[in-house]
């Protein structure tokens, strides 16, 4: 039997008015965080997706968040803008993690209180497969997906993870 044999893509739903993210967060966003670049192209991100090939793991690595490090949060307030927009728009608590030690621990650390908030997880940095096999383990069945939490981050003015997002704030 051949590997490389691809199942043909069955489209459960479209309802054709598929958008992307960062205009939604533009409200999140202070007026100095917004970014003045321009939006890149259709075609440009057309060919951007058909050469990614497959949607196994490994194609999804490695997971950068620039202007996001693993560290202490403790010195970073929210500003009161940030806080009013968390209160309105965030009903289900999140955590941003990393693959580092430190990332790894705190999540076996809070485990019990992450699960009680039923809060879900973004994994912003990974390089491996073994960092996110990792980091899946330590997580015990919490929801965690994978992606750069750099918008998210400039969004709410935050700059180390691993975080806990609630509608009362961030907290380490």
């Amino acid at each position: 039997m051949n590997s490389s044999v691809l199942a043909e893509l069955a489209v459960i739903y479209d309802s054709g008015q598929t958008r992307p993210l960062a205009p939604l967060l533009s409200p999140l966003l202070s007026k100095k965080t917004q970014s003045t670049a321009p939006a890149e192209s259709n075609d440009q991100n057309l060919s951007s997706k058909s050469l990614l090939g497959p949607a196994t793991l490994s194609n999804l690595l490695p997971i950068r968040s620039p202007g996001l490090a693993a560290g202490d949060t403790a010195d970073s307030q929210l500003n009161p803008e940030a806080l009013g927009r968390l209160a309105q728009g965030n009903p289900r608590p999140f955590f941003l993690i990393g693959s580092d030690a430190v990332s790894v621990q705190w999540l076996a650390t809070h485990y019990d209180t992450l699960k009680a908030l039923g809060a879900v997880g973004m994994l912003v940095q990974a390089d491996t497969e073994a960092d996110v096999r990792r980091v899946a383990e330590a997580a015990q069945g919490l929801s965690i997906t994978l992606g750069s939490g750099s918008d998210l981050a400039a969004a709410l003015g935050i700059h180390h993870y691993p975080v806990l997002i609630t509608r009362d704030g961030i907290r380490q």
